[in-house]
């Protein structure tokens, strides 16, 4: 296991969607002792805290499809400068959400140092949404469309203009919930996709061979993961904002981690979407935080 130098940030961004309390995620994950694992296994770990994101009350724009757009815009364009500042010091992120329209800074700012990036989106949901498609206007549910240079120009054009991820260097894990235009846009663009289906006849194992196979073969010069905690299924982890009910095990999930340790291929990463407002005694954050000390390299033996 390679000895990594990882510097967290915190994103206590809500204004993504509209259950309140996923602004508290960074701290219920740090709470769950997320850095002393890390630093037990072997890393050097520099936490610089979190960015800041005003904390104003919210008004009735039920009527809008970008909710809190300059909200996002003011949080994620600070968060890609943080991120591309720690990448071109060659540390490793970890960011800590949050809700996932967070991932629209986190890619950005990595682009400063990966020209051609690939992402594994961990999650029940799709998330390539646009303004468009979207039923609720909920910008947490839009991230990886944005990373592709789809969506409002205020969000692709944070950090750099355009597009941040080809869509072939994406590959999308534990999808259940995947609204009619994301459906259409998955078929245009040919974004690898898989569902519960396929981890459910062929096994997680199966599925994540293929998947770091199939970035493998694209030449990339970084991977970056994007967990959602509601990839899991909720009996494991209540305390997210969308559950979807019939998702990845506890067991898979580690597995699936410990494959991408062993692959050496990530090169960041995200936990988002805890919320410990609906979380029962923080389980979902301490999962986060279990499922770190996978990726990073601890062992059983």
């Amino acid at each position: 296991m390679n000895r990594l130098d990882i510097t967290v940030v915190g994103v206590p961004l809500d204004y993504g969607q509209s259950r309140r309390g996923v602004d508290m995620g960074p701290s219920a994950i740090r709470y769950a002792g997320a850095i002393k694992r890390l630093e037990a296994i072997g890393h050097t770990l520099k936490d610089e805290g979190d960015i800041q994101v005003s904390a104003i009350e919210r008004t009735d724009r039920a009527n809008t499809n970008l909710k809190n757009l300059e909200e996002v815009v003011s949080a994620t364009t600070e968060l890609a400068e943080k991120v591309a500042a720690i990448v071109e010091k060659g540390e490793f992120p970890l960011v800590l959400g949050g809700d996932h329209s967070i991932a629209i800074g986190t890619i950005a700012g990595l682009t400063s140092k990966y020209k051609n990036l690939g992402v594994i989106w961990y999650d029940a949901h799709a998330d390539m949404n646009t303004a468009e498609t979207s039923p609720s206007g909920n910008i947490h549910g839009m991230p990886l469309a944005v990373t592709m240079g789809l969506g409002h120009e205020r969000l692709v054009n944070i950090y750099k203009d355009g597009q941040k991820v080809k869509p072939e260097n994406i590959v999308i894990i534990g999808a259940r919930s995947v609204d009619p235009g994301e459906r259409a846009l998955i078929k245009e663009k040919g974004v690898k996709v898989f569902t519960m289906h396929e981890i459910d006849r062929d096994g997680m194992t199966s599925v994540m061979n293929e998947a770091i196979e199939y970035l493998q073969s694209k030449n990339l010069d970084g991977v970056h993961l994007s967990l959602d905690l509601d990839g899991l299924d909720p009996i494991y982890t209540p305390g997210v904002g969308t559950p979807v009910q019939g998702g990845i095990s506890y067991r898979e999930s580690h597995l699936a981690m410990e494959m991408l340790e062993d692959a050496g291929i990530i090169t960041s990463a995200e936990f988002v979407e805890v919320n410990p407002i609906l979380d029962e005694k923080n389980k979902t954050g301490e999962v986060a935080v279990e499922l770190m000390g996978s990726l990073f390299g601890e062992k059983l033996l």
